[in-house]
């Protein structure tokens, strides 16, 4: 399925992208893209969004295999024609594996996309990261268009 395959494509990209800042660049070294708004920036993240839960591994263990299935399992019941809503499945299945396979054979995630946004500096984060936040946006965006419909059609 091509849902299988946007995941696969994400990991593939969010691997070898902290392998790239792992390899070639000290951790705390960053790189300007867009000086005071984009940068790479190696930077290591031993618990969730924001740092939170530091160390707790078997935690996130437990609950990504849960998400895992969960996804897999909703996939495999998409009906055919659900594009958006099974694109965004496959990008936060490749999101949450792609974090997961850092924590399993890291203990850390490897985080480099630092952007500022107006004075604030938005914690760094990674393409697994992106490919969760955008999925969880698309499955937001098709509830709303979901929504119209039905209300549409009553």
């Amino acid at each position: 399925m091509i849902y299988y395959i946007v995941a696969l494509v994400v990991i593939l990209i969010d691997q070898l992208t902290k392998w790239l800042v792992v390899q070639y660049m000290e951790l705390g070294e960053s790189i300007p893209i867009i000086t005071d708004v984009l940068y790479i920036t190696s930077h290591r993240n031993r618990g969730a969004a924001w740092g939170i839960l530091q160390g707790q591994f078997w935690f996130f263990y437990i609950i990504t295999v849960i998400v895992v299935i969960g996804l897999v399992v909703y996939i495999q019941r998409l009906p055919r024609g659900e594009k958006l809503f099974g694109t965004a499945l496959g990008l936060m299945l490749g999101g949450a594996i792609g974090n997961f396979i850092d924590r399993l054979f890291r203990q850390e995630v490897v985080d480099f996309i630092h952007t500022y946004i107006f004075t604030y500096s938005f914690p760094i984060f990674n393409i697994a990261d992106s490919a969760l936040c955008i999925g969880v946006s698309l499955v937001l965006l098709q509830t709303l268009i979901d929504g119209r419909k039905e209300k549409e059609n009553a």
